[in-house]
């Protein structure tokens, strides 16, 4: 028998209702509330079997309507038993049906809405992902035309020298290097993602709210990321056909772009559209290939950059021009943008590390190749941009303008080069697309309609709002939409340090996975409703300290105390969010938690070494086992010991 059914069947009030066979063994108090239409009840044997998805029986494919009616527990609420019961026979529940992804039978209405094959822990078939799969994932990533430009700011408008800079970046990418190992380490040790681990420190309902904000988050990014790999698509059009300037337009005025530019954004759009499609075990290959192509292309640009001005330009001569207070704040600031722009990336870290084989795997190579990657990228962007202060008089941040002059040349070596950059740059916008909004969206959405929606159903609509939110017009230079979504990013802070207080501080480690998909009110994560309100004071209390200079960032006036706390603006909200929630914690102790550090793998076994309890002979399991077995107990599945 499954983990998942095992643990429920064993020690679980639900497990007595799904060992029934029929309907008439209920007791009276246990009868379901509406008759169901299957004539077993006893779950399935391979919820963490890979094969079940990929080769359902014709039980598991037709006897699972969407709005079946299945027995639910006494410990669990009867809402969704009760709208199931009004719809069920309707002409709705029967247009639903068809989109529903196969379950496994004999869940429950509220089971149906916690769990379905993405959501599940990561069977060991599908932790695939090494050391080197996360090297090139932070690789293929760290190569962007956001990274490129990160360090612009820093020198045009917070008067840094290049080096000062530079520095910002490795000492802020050294920190987010921390923080994602910090969240990494929960999936890939449990092999959950983002929106099943919010579901132990927010509750089992109350998870939705950020699991929601980071799939808009994600979806209006993978549009941005789009509308600037379609730039790259034009100078490979414009690299052979010089005329594709010129296209006539179209296009009303209304609409914010023209056909040309239209047209190369929708061909981007479209080549991502078969990307979306690999599950996320397997597109570790797209960012393996992308590893090995896109750094050699950037070099080759700071090659023939350095080449055309005969030398790396006045920027890398140019001293600072900040000096005592105004130098020590713009170098915070420029750590700070660095840890913002990674903040998505830190929380949602799990929804990879999950598939790792090992949690050393997804640790040592996140946390050397994350600094290492983004400043490189980085260093090559700043001699780029010096050297194009030579050549044309101003120095030009966006590679893609400065391909754009390029072509200006006109020549066939000049056009070669530009088309081969500006491929390459195509194919770091496709994966880093995928890698920090596609999948991440994917995921999240998964996590929201579980009944309907998988990982790709999820990227497939991430990508359609993409589109339809017309990303082009926020990229408008007089649009500070811009400057409100990237300020916003700072409030997944709160997020994170609700996130890792739980797991590394109140929890130390322990969690039972099996209680993060159930909907029973005595599980040691539904708190209040669903609801843990721990949790959510302790994320609102990280917001309130960043919201004065939130709007401050956004152009309001707001007192320079504001300024003064916004410059910390990850820190503060990390550390006041945690704090709150450990002191609350303190306060009000909650179930589940262990007295001394304890993980413990998805197959029951204590997690104090690195492979499976199947791994090991007959006595070492059994010692094993017996270990988990007096942890939980001492732990209790309701209330056990809290912090002390």
């Amino acid at each position: 028998m499954s983990y998942f059914n095992s643990q429920f069947l064993s020690s679980s009030p639900i497990g007595s209702f799904y060992s029934l066979q029929t309907q008439e063994d209920v007791e009276p108090e246990q009868q379901p509330l509406i008759a169901s239409s299957s004539p077993s009840l006893r779950p399935s044997t391979a919820f963490l079997d890979s094969r079940h998805r990929d080769q359902p029986s014709e039980t598991s494919r037709n006897s699972t309507p969407v709005f079946q009616q299945y027995y639910h527990s006494q410990d669990e609420s009867s809402c969704l038993d009760i709208i199931v019961e009004k719809i069920k026979d309707s002409k709705v529940a029967g247009f639903l049906d068809n989109f529903a992804v196969e379950c496994e039978p004999g869940l429950t209405n509220t089971q149906l809405m916690l769990t379905n094959h993405d959501l599940k822990p990561v069977e060991p078939e599908r932790r695939q992902w090494g050391a080197w799969s996360f090297t090139g994932l932070w690789i293929a990533d760290s190569f962007n035309i956001s990274t490129w430009m990160i360090s612009s700011s820093m020198i045009t408008s917070a008067g840094l020298s290049w080096w000062q800079s530079w520095l910002c970046v490795w000492i802020g990418y050294s920190i987010s290097g921390l923080f994602v190992c910090l969240t990494g380490r929960i999936g890939a040790k449990y092999h959950i993602g983002f929106s099943v681990v919010t579901r132990s420190s927010f509750g089992i309902w109350g998870s939705l709210w950020p699991v929601f904000n980071r799939a808009v988050m994600a979806c209006v990014w993978y549009g941005v990321q789009a509308s600037i790999g379609g730039t790259c698509v034009k100078l490979m059009i414009r690299s052979i056909w010089s005329s594709y300037e010129d296209l006539p337009n179209t296009m009303p005025t209304s609409s914010g772009t023209n056909t040309r530019d239209f047209v190369a954004f929708l061909l981007f759009w479209i080549g991502s559209l078969p990307a979306i499609w690999l599950p996320v075990h397997k597109v570790r290959h797209l960012f393996t290939v992308k590893a090995f192509i896109v750094p050699v292309a950037g070099v080759a640009f700071f090659i023939w950059a350095i080449a055309k001005a005969h030398g790396l330009g006045p920027i890398v001569q140019q001293p600072s021009t900040a000096t005592g207070p105004d130098l020590r704040w713009a170098i915070i600031r420029g750590v700070m943008s660095s840890i913002g722009n990674f903040a998505a990336l830190i929380v949602n870290n799990p929804d990879f590390s999950r598939f790792a084989r090992k949690p050393s795997d997804a640790l040592w190579s996140q946390m050397f190749t994350i600094p290492i990657g983004f400043a490189f990228t980085s260093i090559i962007g700043i001699f780029v941009s010096s050297s194009s202060n030579v050549i044309y008089g101003k120095p030009v941040w966006n590679p893609l303008d400065l391909l754009d002059a390029f072509l200006e040349e006109g020549d066939t070596p000049t056009r070669f080069g530009v088309f081969i950059i500006a491929a390459s740059f195509t194919l770091a916008q496709l994966g880093t697309n995928i890698a920090a909004n596609s999948i991440s969206a994917g995921t999240d959405m998964t996590a929201i309609a579980p009944r309907f929606l998988t990982i790709r159903r999820g990227g497939y609509i991430c990508a359609t709002i993409g589109l339809l939110i017309c990303p082009w017009n926020l990229l408008q230079g007089d649009n500070q939409f811009m400057t409100y979504i990237s300020a916003y990013s700072v409030f997944l802070s709160s997020v994170a340090g609700v996130i890792v207080c739980d797991y590394y501080l109140v929890r130390k480690g322990y969690i039972q996975v099996e209680d993060l998909y159930s909907g029973r009110r005595s599980g040691p994560y539904f708190f209040s409703y669903g609801f843990h309100w721990r949790a959510y004071a302790a994320y609102v209390a990280g917001i309130l300290i960043n919201i004065p200079g939130f709007l401050g960032a956004c152009g309001w006036k707001v007192p320079k105390s504001a300024d003064f706390i916004y410059n910390f603006n990850f820190f503060g909200g990390f550390t006041v969010s945690a704090l709150m929630y450990w002191t609350l914690c303190r306060v009000s102790p909650i179930p589940a938690c262990s007295n001394e550090w304890l993980e413990v793998e998805t197959d029951g076994s204590t997690a104090d070494r690195e492979h499976d309890v199947e791994n090991t002979s007959d006595t070492a399991r059994e010692e094993r086992v017996g270990k988990t077995l007096i942890g939980r107990e001492n732990l209790g599945r309701k209330a056990g010991p809290v912090i002390a």
